[in-house]
């Protein structure tokens, strides 16, 4: 099931400045300046753990986004509306997470990821 946009537009609403949102594959990359820090799929956040985070939240559910993936904090729907938590919530972890990896040029002239063990 997609996510529907209206969604993910009240979510960033909610995170504050520096928030974003790019879809992948009928779900959605949720980034504070440039740096990925969660996911919006089936019409659930899921947020990278982060310590930051569980200390915020206690003892968050746990669970994949999506087949295969790696377990993500789900943050509950009922904190959505807490404008300051949600706030808070995403930039300690994206503090935590540290900044975005540079972006070089492929020899195609696409930008990509630098790999941090490169």
């Amino acid at each position: 099931m997609a996510t529907k946009r209206s969604i993910v537009d009240f979510l960033i609403g909610q995170l504050g400045d520096g928030a974003s949102a790019k879809a992948m594959f009928g779900e959605y990359g949720v980034y504070l300046r440039g740096r990925i820090i969660g996911l919006v799929c089936d019409d659930r956040f899921f947020l990278k753990p982060t310590r930051a985070a569980e200390a915020l939240l206690g003892e968050p559910e746990r669970g994949p986004p999506y087949p295969g993936a790696k377990p993500a904090i789900i943050v509950p729907e009922e904190l959505w509306d807490d404008e300051s938590l949600m706030a808070r919530l995403v930039a300690s972890t994206a503090r935590e997470l540290g900044p975005a990896a540079p972006r070089t040029k492929t020899s195609r002239g696409k930008a990509k990821r630098r790999s941090s063990t490169s």
